[in-house]
C-alpha cells in the first residue's frame, strides 16, 4: 500500500503528516515507530494522521480528526506545534483560513493569519484551558502542582499532556529530562521544560518531550511554561517563547484559554510504501 505524506514543521520541531479522509490506512504503532526512525524511515518528531471527524461525537463539529504519535509508536494528547501545522496543511486545500481540530485532548479552534514566503504561514491555535488539578495532570498521588516535591520544586500542569516546568537560571545545564520523563510521580510519563525567565513578558526553554527527547521546539511545553510563570509570579500571562528553532507567542487570555502563535512550514511531499516497513 502507497500513502502520500506531508513533511511539515514549526520551529524545526518536525511531523510527518498523512491523510485518512478517504481511505483507512494500516498504521500500527510498530509502522509509525518505523516511518518515523530518521536513519531507515522518512525521520521525524512526531506523526500526525488526519481522518473525517466524527459527526456525533460529543463537543460540537470539527473540519478534521487529528491524531499525534510519539517516535516510539504511542500516542499524545496535544501537539501545538503539529496544530498549527494541520491548519495550515487545510488552508492550503481551500479558501477557509479558520478551522476546527477535534484532538485527544478535546476541539482546538485554529485560524491562519498569513501566509509567508517559501510556504511558512503564521497560524494561531486556541490549545484549551490548562488543567491544574494533580489528578488532571496526572500524577501517581495527591500533590500541589504548583511546587512538586521534586528536586527544583518544578510546576506541573496538563495542556492535554502533561507537563512539568523547571525554572532554571542555566538552560545548557538541564540534563535532567531522561530522569523526569520515567519518574514514577507521573503514570503516564511526563514532558520536562526547563525555563530560564529573561523579561517579565520573555522566557528561554528547552522541552525533554516523552518518547523524543530535546526537540526544537515544543507548542503545549510552550504554552505550559507560560501559565506556570504566571502561577509562580514569575512571568506575565502573555510571553515570547525562544526555543532552540525559534519564537513562539503565547498568551493565558482572561477567558483562561492559552492561545499559541507561531509559524508553519512546508519542508517536502512525498509517497511511501507502507507495506516496506513492518506492521
Amino acid at each position: 500500500m502507497r500513502a502520500a505524506f506531508h513533511k511539515m514543521h514549526g520551529l524545526g520541531n518536525d511531523f510527518v503528516v498523512v491523510d485518512e479522509r478517504d481511505r483507512s490506512l494500516d498504521l500500527t504503532p510498530r509502522r509509525i515507530a518505523a516511518l518515523m526512525d530518521r536513519k531507515r524511515g522518512i525521520g521525524a518528531d512526531q506523526f500526525v494522521t488526519l481522518s473525517r471527524p466524527d459527526i456525533q461525537a460529543e463537543g460540537g463539529n470539527a473540519d478534521v480528526h487529528v491524531r499525534f504519535f510519539n517516535p516510539d509508536g504511542g500516542e499524545a494528547g496535544a501537539c501545538g506545534n503539529a496544530s498549527r501545522c494541520v491548519a495550515a496543511l487545510l488552508a492550503r486545500e481551500s479558501d477557509a483560513r479558520s478551522f476546527t481540530l477535534r484532538t485527544q485532548a478535546g476541539l482546538l479552534a485554529a485560524r491562519v493569519l498569513d501566509a509567508g514566503e517559501q510556504g511558512e504561514a503564521r497560524v494561531t491555535v486556541d490549545m484549551g484551558r490548562p488543567q491544574l488539578d494533580w489528578r488532571d495532570v496526572p500524577l501517581a498521588r495527591e500533590a500541589d502542582t504548583l511546587r512538586l516535591p521534586l528536586a527544583g520544586e518544578p510546576a506541573a500542569l496538563s495542556m492535554g499532556n502533561p507537563h512539568v516546568t523547571f525554572f532554571v537560571d542555566d538552560i545548557a545545564a538541564s540534563s535532567a529530562g531522561p530522569e523526569i520523563e520515567v519518574h514514577e510521580l507521573f503514570p503516564q510519563r511526563v514532558n520536562a521544560g526547563f525555563a530560564r525567565i529573561d523579561a517579565p513578558d520573555r522566557m528561554r526553554l528547552r522541552v525533554w518531550e516523552r518518547g523524543a527527547g530535546f526537540t526544537l521546539a515544543c507548542g503545549s511545553g510552550a504554552c505550559a511554561a507560560v501559565v506556570n510563570a504566571a502561577r509562580r509570579g514569575l512571568g506575565e500571562r502573555r510571553m515570547t517563547v525562544e526555543a532552540d528553532g525559534g519564537e513562539l507567542l503565547i498568551e493565558w487570555a482572561a477567558d483562561d484559554h492559552v492561545l499559541m502563535t507561531g509559524p508553519a512550514a512546508f519542508a517536502f511531499e512525498g509517497v511511501v510504501d507502507l507495506e516496506a516497513f513492518p506492521r
